[in-house]
């Protein structure tokens, strides 16, 4: 198995938490380093043409990409710990809850969305802060009203079980960090992301625990 992953890559966060969480370990991992612009080399889109991470290949060839189908995929094939609930109506609120951040929020401000805007458009660095700043906000604002408004909330964001919303909850925390956003007055978000990161699955799969990661963003 091999992993393309990048220290700063939020949706490699997600995949390296669940690949932790199963006990899975890549043979390779492979870096695609983002700033210097990898994800565009012939080679790589081969293997992913929309130039991006996180991309998997199993060992019998086949390429995986799209974290949210690798989480799937990885519940599928690696069972336990379950990354879903059983009950129906509980899956489809995880997987709403992990498609705000998956979905909705984090395509507007990858590299390529931050470099469009900075080339096409000009906007200047402060600019695409406020960008970036605005989008991160207004999901922690949902986020936060659906986890404290909803009975279904527990320990984690559905009842006392790690799924993939919690992985994508992670993934926004540490990015907001970023865009200059403060978690702290959100306080489902924080206690629930507080919680997380005491659990060594999400501790060893930060962003900052990566080769090549700065001491601190």
């Amino acid at each position: 198995m091999k992993l393309f992953s990048f220290w700063r890559s939020l949706a490699t966060f997600r995949v390296r938490i669940a690949l932790n969480l199963k006990g899975v370990m890549p043979d390779e991992i492979i870096e695609i380093n983002l700033v210097k612009g990898d994800q565009r080399d012939a080679a790589f889109r081969k293997i992913n043409p929309m130039m991006a991470i996180p991309a998997l290949i199993e060992d019998d060839g086949t390429v995986l990409f799209e974290s949210l189908a690798i989480l799937e995929d990885l519940d599928e094939t690696h069972p336990n710990p379950p990354l879903l609930p059983k009950e129906p109506k509980a899956r489809a609120r995880v997987r709403a809850l992990a498609q705000i951040v998956a979905c909705d929020t984090h395509p507007l401000i990858v590299p390529r969305v931050r470099e469009y805007l900075a080339h096409e458009y000009k906007i200047d660095e402060a600019g695409i802060l406020k960008w970036g700043h605005h989008w991160h906000t207004q999901s922690l604002i949902a986020l936060e009203t659906h986890l404290s408004g909803s009975p279904q909330t527990g320990r984690y964001c559905q009842g006392d079980q790690v799924t993939i919303a919690d992985i994508c909850l992670a993934g926004q925390a540490a990015g907001a960090s970023y865009f200059k956003c403060d978690i702290a007055p959100y306080p489902t978000i924080k206690r629930i992301v507080d919680e997380l990161n005491t659990i060594d699955a999400f501790a060893r799969a930060h962003p900052l625990q990566q080769p090549g990661a700065p001491a601190s963003v």
